[in-house]
């Protein structure tokens, strides 16, 4: 053996064995040889903040072998994933491995993509390790430790034990407490729409009350029943007249191919994914060698995959399927690393029926990967839109249709669009009135978050980076902060009572542009502008100040404990409420001693109403107990099983409006960019 190949990974090592010759060995290290101690802080401050690594003892075993392969080899190529953690991997296995002292020996190589030319060109351009990102990752382990180290103990004096504090987690959880606070305050207002059913030569069409005189109508400008009622007297009499018709042909851009962050989110959207499952397949995929690195925040893509991709659409589409010039992206994110690429297929002609792949959602992911950049390389989609514009006295109505004429690159990518015919119609004609139609609406609260749209809120605000969006997620639901219900992220009790201590004590820290901020300057540390020791000290010091203060403050907990009449069964003390990781739960007062706990079952929470159905019981909030629909909310009686009175949405909030046809606005900004095909006054 010459040449010996680390990887993180068996599976990138076995996918990686297959395009490189017996002169090669992969081996796997496993994922990170090297970490912070778990059982102390492994930062010293007085030392210019010098961390201090230990070998995990999982790992032990994995290093020696490793050091025997090493030793025997002339060249020692490693070869782990090309961003800032993959860097730090092959910095810590010099350091396990001891080649510090042998520089000439070691190589680290990176690749897009795992197939036979990006390896072999990766092997042909080796450089060194760059100092630099790795820094950066130290940075933020550094950070990161620091908050949690610090934070978590202060949790334990205010709370209880066993709660933990994260930098980054601890923002998301923030934006997810306020938006429900901001659901529980929120008050709706009953607004009123109008339209019209009208009518020439048997073909009907149906058009919305826009504008009274010269005001358009805003959404709260007809508040209640007497107001339409009102304009509806003055309607009936009159006459319909077209006033202006317009028609136009539209285009509808694709999308960009998959960053990690919209992969998430459509993963969420389409496929049902959480982001963890999103990034465990896409993983699994890339390590196969069937998509491009799967942690990347640029839209980028190479030359070679787009005349690839070209040459496929044209030969399986036709040549009107194809651009005439490859279509590139512009990314929105002001921290994207333009150098790398976007997530895209390997190999185009491997197309979403490829037998290789046997998982079903890993298959599931790599055809939305697939169609994607494929529908990125594919012409405008054509609409034919007409705008008609009828007044009736001093009020204007508006149809709007629209046709698709050519559907260019929704043949691989579909969204959801309604194609309405309009009856044909010149200016000056009269319609014939058939029915006027009012509609009750009420403002909806804005949306809880699903994982996708706290994905793209964090993104937005400049929060976390493509490795992080999924642990940050995951972490605040295993630590029971948050639980998901219907698929939208609600606070537990515990996660408001954390946010609360963490906001008044600490407002800094969990500042959302504080926080974004400090990951502006982990990627100056990348790039090689600043120190990460002089980043943590301008963080650690005010911090550590302030953390003194605090616990010096700290006279009382968050949450007394409190007192009840009932008796605890194996000692006879008295039991209190106390409230855990779980929420609240009986314990002895008898403690440590006895250490009796029971569960704490709450009454259920009635809503002020009598049941519709029997008249005798109580409506109250229910959950799902089990199957698919488990968690979800529905409203009940409380004499079930007498009463089987039953409702998925509360009886005292007005109907829910058709997602499909009324959004709120809240909601429309948090979707993925598809938008309906805009109104005529409204193209630029």
């Amino acid at each position: 053996m010459t040449k010996l190949v680390i990887v993180e990974s068996p599976t990138k090592a076995k996918t990686i064995s297959k395009f490189i010759g017996d002169s090669y060995k992969v081996e796997s290290s496993f994922g990170h040889v090297r970490d912070l101690p778990r059982s102390r802080i492994g930062i010293d401050p007085e030392k210019n903040f010098e961390l201090q690594y230990v070998t995990p003892r999982k790992s032990t075993k994995i290093v020696n072998a490793l050091k025997k392969l090493a030793a025997k080899a002339d060249k020692v190529i490693l070869a782990s994933d090309e961003d800032r953690e993959g860097e730090a991997i092959a910095w810590h296995l010099v350091k396990a491995l001891k080649l510090e002292d042998q520089p000439e020996k070691v190589e680290r190589i990176v690749f897009h993509e795992i197939t036979k030319t990006a390896i072999e060109e990766a092997l042909k351009n080796p450089r060194q390790i760059d100092q630099n990102m790795v820094d950066a990752q130290q940075g933020r382990r550094a950070l990161d430790r620091l908050v949690g180290y610090k934070l978590s103990p202060f949790l334990w004096k205010k709370i209880f034990k066993g709660l933990s504090a994260g930098r980054v987690q601890s923002v998301a959880l923030r934006l997810i407490v306020e938006r429900e606070e901001e659901i529980k305050k929120f008050k709706p207002d009953e607004y009123w729409q109008l339209s019209a059913i009208l009518e020439k030569t048997k073909k009907e069409l149906e058009a919305r009350l826009i504008r009274i005189d010269d005001k358009t109508i805003g959404q709260l400008d007809i508040k209640n029943e007497d107001e339409i009622k009102k304009i509806i007297s003055e309607l009936e009499s009159s006459d319909f007249i077209v006033t202006k018709k317009e028609t136009k042909s539209v285009k509808k851009n694709p999308l960009p191919p998959f960053t990690t962050s919209t992969m998430q989110q459509e993963g969420a959207k389409r496929l049902g994914f959480s982001a963890k499952k999103t990034m465990m397949m896409a993983q699994r995929l890339y390590e196969n060698g069937l998509i491009t690195y799967m942690r990347t925040d640029s839209v980028n893509l190479s030359k070679d995959s787009l005349v690839v991709a070209k040459e496929w659409i044209s030969k399986n589409f036709g040549e009107q399927y194809a651009v005439d010039a490859p279509r590139t992206f512009q990314t929105k994110s002001r921290s994207a690393q333009e150098a790398h690429e976007a997530i895209r297929p390997t190999d185009i002609n491997k197309n979403p029926e490829n037998k290789e792949i046997k998982e079903k959602d890993e298959a599931r992911l790599y055809e939305l990967i697939w169609q994607r950049f494929t529908a990125s390389q594919m012409p405008q989609a054509i609409f034919d839109t007409a705008q008609i514009d009828i007044q009736a006295k001093k009020y204007t109505f508006r149809a709007n249709g629209n046709l698709l004429k050519f559907d260019g690159y929704l043949k691989v990518w579909p969204q959801n669009f309604e194609e309405k015919e309009l009856p044909k119609l010149d200016e000056k004609e009269s319609l014939n009135l058939v029915k006027l139609n009012p509609s009750q609406h009420f403002t909806e609260p804005p949306p809880r978050f699903n994982e996708a749209s706290l994905i793209k809120t964090l993104e937005e605000y400049g929060i976390g980076r493509p490795s992080t969006y999924a642990p940050i997620i995951s972490v605040i639901q295993e630590r029971h902060y948050v639980e998901k219900i219907s698929g939208r992220l609600t606070p537990t009790e515990t996660g408001t009572l954390v946010n609360k201590v963490l906001t008044e004590n600490f407002p800094e820290i969990i500042d959302i542009n504080f926080t974004a901020k400090m990951e502006e300057q982990l990627d100056e540390i990348a790039e090689n502008k600043i120190k990460w020791q002089d980043v943590i000290r301008g963080f650690y010091e005010p911090f550590a100040k302030i953390l003194e203060q605090k616990y010096k403050d700290v006279l009382v907990k968050e949450v007394a404990d409190e007192k009840t009449d009932i008796k605890c069964e194996k000692c006879g003390k008295e039991m209190a409420i106390k409230i855990g990781r779980f929420g609240r739960f009986l314990a002895c007062t008898g403690f440590p001693e006895c250490r009796n706990t029971k569960s704490l079952k709450s009454e259920p929470k009635k809503i002020g109403l009598i049941c519709p159905k029997c008249g005798k019981g109580d409506v109250i909030e229910k959950r799902v107990g089990k199957g698919r629909a488990r968690g979800k909310m529905f409203w009940g009686c409380s004499k079930y099983p007498d009463c089987d009175y039953a409702s998925w949405t509360n009886p005292l909030l007005p109907p829910p409006e058709k997602k499909s046809k009324e959004k709120s606005e809240t909601e429309e900004k948090t979707e993925t960019e598809e938008k309906e095909v805009p109104e005529i006054e409204n193209i630029e």
